[in-house]
């Protein structure tokens, strides 16, 4: 359904550190755009080189925090686990341990973290 998304951030610098080690451990990759207050992220391309597309950002500046909340589609128990360990040892706080969530549905595996702003971000496997 959506094509793409971005969040505003408090502290680029750290926040940079945080998604790049967290969405890293689910196979997607940061651009290669210049240093600045923008860092564009997406699934890397055939060659492996480039992003095919950037389908999530973050954007220095002043965030609005109601209750967010995003989920990055994983493609194994392995990567919801990798991407809770790399999110806590890159800035984030434990908000869900993996695990399954059949309040969810048959075969919902995730985690959640709350990012360096107070997103609730998810990793969720499906099968």
């Amino acid at each position: 359904m959506f094509d793409h998304t971005g969040i505003t951030v408090t502290d680029f610098e750290r926040s940079q550190i945080f998604y790049v080690a967290t969405l890293a451990a689910l196979g997607i990759g940061a651009s290669k755009s210049p240093p600045g207050e923008r860092l564009g992220f997406g699934n890397l391309s055939k060659t492996g080189l480039e992003l095919a597309a950037e389908t999530f950002w973050i954007t220095a500046g002043i965030p609005y925090v109601p209750r967010t909340h995003i989920a990055f589609r994983a493609r194994s128990q392995a990567e919801v686990e990798a991407f809770h360990q790399a999110a806590l040892q890159s800035g984030g706080r434990d908000n869900g341990l993996p695990g399954l969530r059949p309040q969810y549905g048959d075969g919902y595996y995730a985690a959640y973290v709350l990012d360096p702003d107070g997103y609730n971000i998810e990793a969720v496997y499906r099968y």
